[in-house]
Formats: structure tokens, C-alpha cells, sequence
């Protein structure tokens, strides 16, 4: 058995690229959460001049394009989330004149830049809904939102039964200039977050400028925040399963998610894209986050017309088993490619807790699990995922190796969901704690300030990003290893996936064939033997030994 070490590889990325469909197809995404990636004014907070300084770090790694969160300007109740002019830049982040510096320099780098979208709702503090709350009820400014009289006496009720994903009721009520109670407006998340009306067809023609002032500007893309929202069921009905959205946090109410009419909207912003294609041959791309739980729900936000893409979140939510992974894949890309799309597989994101802890089984707000462990499976996930049919979505921090921060104190917490749940759902903060660029306390080379805007934990020192570059079998260098042979190998980005049938495969080991490369992932707690005849060429255990795959490892192979 021939083994290639890691840093090796990337000798390779000069290799010509064979690539015939749009880029899209393929990619390797790199989302960054703007506020904890790198702070270049010492705020504590980071910001596009930051992001501006690491360009060089994520063309190293390996990306094909960067996905920004939201950068405009907000009052921050939900980190951005909450946007209160779509046509600019936060101050805190920067501005106009920095983001078209950002934009051209990733280009000059070949990476491409999506921006983040967010047209379910906006902030309390957008223009619209300031005049919705100085509009008289029934009036046309209350009609870009969802305005409605409240039930029981005097209206002291919510209008109907919906709950927020953030926990507690979807409504929230006004207050008149005389102190009197008002008319609620509904909000799906935060009370500061009011949901548009996209029945309105003012809503849909704001949008179509938003998206123009951006692709103006040079991005090649947008991510859509909650793009199986957007449309309600006409009345707004109580619906018998409302209270599972705040229970699961997943959108269980069919009057309030993935309403036929937002295929409309998605087919609207395709035929926008493709235009700006058609004009100077840049395939655009437009990349949903579509919460529905049904694989070939999701696979309809796909089709030719809609959607480029969406997240594949089951394969995110699946357990460590080589048997579970079979199966999510499978429908993944039966799902995905029946509607002419290819699968986004992610194993991260500024949402969920991070895959090293999952893996770990450790959680938000409690232990930390075995971080060993959660490494090595999650080392092998990514692989695993890499090796898959379709374009990859990565999370920053992930190619260090981060576990989730499960203890952040309660004090320090942030995030909406933590405190409109009264603190029975932890949050996000854990996933969203500013990188270590380097292993020296006490902001690890993330900002000049004396602080981060969110605590880093010691442990940080073990895992900054210079001192990685440096350790030949580090997590950060295997990124760098797998990406470029991803680049470089054709059967890699091309074809399908074939399931390895060998009949002596062992219990808990994954096995699959893309042309001439074998990925065999061992889910496994012991060393299994290696394939037979096969050359090593990348492995996820730092060690790999004699003719033994190790336990909770994934490994390529040349046949």
C-alpha cells in the first residue's frame, strides 16, 4: 500500500480543469459570518476590511467561491438578520466603497461572492414598516406587511395560532402614539423582524432592485435566508400543528411555510439572473435555505426554472453511521438530480452546532463530549462529503478543527432564540464565537481590542490558524490536501456515484467509487482492513499504518 502525505498533494492544483458545466455544479463554498472572521478597526467585531486581509487564507485553502451573512445595515437584534436598508453596508462592517474592494479582489483571486438575502421580513427599523406603524390600519403602507386585528375582547388576543421559530407568539402587537393598544403584525422569528407581504406586488418590485443593485456591483449570487417562506395562506388561519415550529424549531405550519406561491417568486429571480448571464456569460446562482424536512419537497425548489440550488440540511442532521449516510445520500441525489439540480451538502453553518461536537455527542449549554472523537469523525465527514457528486458548502472555522463553544456564560449569550425561549433553547452563539487565527491569548489574533465581541475559550490556543499551517497532518492542512486533489482529479467533480459491492466489505464501512477513486469511510471503532490492490492517497487519520484503515476515518483510494 502507497501512501501520499497531505501536503503533498497540492502539487497538483496546477493540473488543467476539464470542467464543462457552470461552476455552480461544483463548487466549494466558504461561508463567512462577517462579525467572526477578522476585525481590521480593533471594534471587537469583524468586518469587510478583515475579510479584505484573509482573502489570500481562503485562496490557500482551496475555495472556489466566499458566501457572506448579512452586511447591511441593522440594528442587530438577530446579528444582521433583521435588515433595515438593502441597498448598503452597516457602518460597523464598512462600507460601499469596501465591499466593491472586496468584490475585486476575490475576483482577482478567482473566488466568486454570494451575497446573503433576507426577503421573509426586515427590520422594525426599515423605512416601510416605520410608515406601516404611522399608517392608519387597512392602510397601503400596512399592506407590505401582515397587519391584522387582534381576536377576543378588545383585540387582546394574536389574530391567530402561529408561533415563531424563535419561540412565543408570531404576533406582536402595536402601540398608538396615545399609548392604546393597536393591531399586531407578524413576525416569524423576532418581534424586530416583521414579516413582508408578498401578496403586495410592491414587495416582489423592491426585490428586483435589491438584487440588481447587487449583481451591479459585481457579486455572483445571492444565498436566500428562508427561501420556503416568503408567501402565507391567504386569511392566515390557525393552523392544528403551529406549535411545533417553536417546539422543533423546524416549520411545521403549512399555512405559514413552503406556500406554492413562492415558486413564483424563485421563477421571477431566475429569469432576473439568467438575464444578467445572457449579457456577459457569468453564470450567476441562486442558493436557498429551504427548512423543509421532505427531500423532494426541497428538490422542487430545483427545478430547471427556480432555484439553482439549496442546502441539503438531512445530511447535516444525520448520525455517525456508515448505514444512515448510505441512505441520506441516496435521496439526496435521487431527490436533487431528478429535478436536473446538483446536491449542496454542508456539515456546518451559523445555525447548528458544530459537527465536531455533534459527532462528540456533546451539546449547547452542556458538556463538550469526546472532542477526540468529534475530530476524527468529523475529519472523515469532510472526506466523505468532498467526495460526493455536487458542490460542497463549508462553514468557517470548520477547517480548523472547532468544536462548538458549549460553555459561553448566559450573560455573554446573544442570540435572540436563547432569550424568547427563556433560555430553554441555547442558541447559536456556541457556532458563531470568533476565529483563532493564531494560538496566543487573549483574542487569538482575531481583532486589537482587548476583547472579541463573543468570549473565545482557552482552548482556542490549540487550534489557531498559523500554527496549523505549520503541522503537516493538521485539520487545516487536510482541507487544504482534499480540496486540492477535489480540484484536481476529473472524477472528482465529474459523473456519478457508484456504491462499492464488494461482498467482504466490513460492518460499518461506507464505500463508494467516482470513475477511478475509491472513498471508503470506516464509521467503525476498529481498524478494518484496506481495500485490496488500492493506493492510498489521502487519508483523515494523521497516521495511517500498514494495510489497516483506522477506526473513525475516511480514506481515498486510486483503483
Amino acid at each position: 500500500m502507497t501512501t501520499t502525505a497531505p501536503h503533498a498533494v497540492t502539487t497538483r492544483l496546477s493540473l488543467p480543469s476539464t470542467r464543462q458545466d457552470p461552476w455552480w455544479r461544483t463548487a466549494v463554498v466558504y461561508q463567512i459570518y462577517v462579525r467572526s472572521f477578522h476585525d481590521s478597526t480593533g471594534t471587537g467585531t469583524g468586518d469587510l476590511g478583515g475579510l479584505l486581509q484573509r482573502l489570500p487564507y481562503l485562496r490557500r485553502l482551496g475555495v472556489d467561491a466566499i458566501w457572506l451573512s448579512p452586511f447591511y445595515p441593522s440594528p442587530q437584534y438577530d446579528h444582521g438578520y433583521d435588515i433595515a436598508d438593502y441597498h448598503d453596508v452597516d457602518p460597523r462592517f464598512g462600507d460601499l466603497d469596501m465591499m466593491s474592494r472586496v468584490i475585486a479582489r476575490a475576483h482577482a483571486l478567482g473566488l466568486r461572492v454570494l451575497a446573503d438575502i433576507v426577503p421573509n421580513h426586515c427590520s422594525i427599523e426599515h423605512p416601510w414598516f416605520k410608515a406601516a406603524l404611522a399608517g392608519a390600519p387597512g392602510s397601503p403602507e400596512r399592506a407590505l406587511f401582515h397587519f391584522a386585528d387582534g381576536r377576543g375582547p378588545e383585540g387582546a388576543e394574536p389574530p391567530n395560532n402561529w408561533r415563531s421559530i424563535f419561540g412565543g407568539s408570531s404576533w406582536a402587537r402595536t402601540t398608538a402614539d396615545d399609548g392604546t393598544p393597536g393591531q399586531w403584525y407578524l413576525h416569524s422569528f423576532a418581534p424586530e423582524q416583521a414579516d413582508f407581504n408578498w401578496a403586495d406586488p410592491r414587495v416582489g418590485d423592491y426585490f428586483d432592485s435589491v438584487l440588481r443593485f447587487w449583481l451591479d456591483l459585481g457579486v455572483d449570487g445571492f444565498r436566500i435566508d428562508v427561501a420556503h417562506g416568503l408567501h402565507k395562506q391567504q386569511g392566515l388561519p390557525d393552523d392544528p400543528h403551529a406549535a411545533l415550529d417553536e417546539i422543533t424549531g423546524d416549520p411545521v405550519n403549512s399555512a405559514a411555510w413552503n406556500r406554492p406561491e413562492v415558486h413564483d417568486v424563485w421563477r421571477r429571480w431566475r429569469a432576473l439572473t439568467d438575464e444578467y448571464e445572457r449579457r456577459d456569460g457569468r453564470a450567476r446562482v441562486l442558493v436557498g435555505e429551504i427548512g423543509v424536512l421532505n427531500p423532494r419537497q426541497v428538490a422542487l425548489y430545483q427545478r430547471p426554472d427556480e432555484l439553482h440550488q439549496s442546502f441539503f440540511f438531512e445530511f447535516l442532521r444525520t448520525e455517525w453511521d456508515s448505514a444512515a449516510f448510505h441512505d441520506v445520500i441516496c435521496r439526496g441525489l435521487e431527490a436533487v438530480t431528478a429535478a436536473g439540480s446538483a446536491v449542496s451538502w454542508v456539515l456546518n453553518n451559523h445555525d447548528m452546532p458544530r459537527a465536531v461536537t455533534r459527532y462528540a455527542g456533546g451539546e449547547p449549554g452542556g458538556q463538550p463530549g469526546d472532542t477526540a472523537l468529534g475530530e476524527r469523525r468529523a475529519r472523515a465527514a469532510l472526506l466523505m462529503m468532498l467526495a460526493l457528486p455536487g458542490s460542497v458548502y463549508l462553514y468557517q472555522g470548520e477547517e480548523l478543527g472547532l468544536a462548538e463553544v458549549v460553555d459561553l456564560p448566559t450573560s455573554a449569550l446573544q442570540d435572540p432564540m436563547y432569550h424568547r425561549s427563556g433560555g430553554a433553547r441555547r442558541g447559536r452563539d456556541g457556532c458563531r464565537v470568533p476565529l483563532p487565527w493564531h494560538g496566543s491569548a487573549p483574542t487569538y489574533g482575531f481583532t486589537d481590542a482587548t476583547a472579541a465581541w463573543l468570549p473565545q475559550p482557552h482552548w482556542f490556543s490549540s487550534y489557531g490558524a498559523a500554527e496549523q499551517d505549520l503541522r503537516g497532518e493538521s485539520t487545516l492542512n487536510l482541507y487544504r490536501a482534499a480540496l486540492a486533489l477535489r480540484s484536481a482529479i476529473p472524477d472528482l467533480r465529474d459523473g456519478g456515484l457508484v456504491w462499492d459491492e464488494v461482498p467482504d466489505t466490513p460492518d460499518g464501512v461506507l464505500s463508494f467509487r467516482r470513475g477511478g477513486l475509491l472513498c471508503t469511510v470506516n464509521c467503525g471503532p476498529s481498524p478494518v482492513p484496506a481495500p485490496h490492490g488500492a493506493t492510498l492517497l489521502l487519508s483523515s487519520a494523521p497516521e495511517p499504518s500498514g494495510d489497516k484503515q483506522p477506526a473513525e476515518s475516511a480514506a481515498w483510494w486510486v483503483v
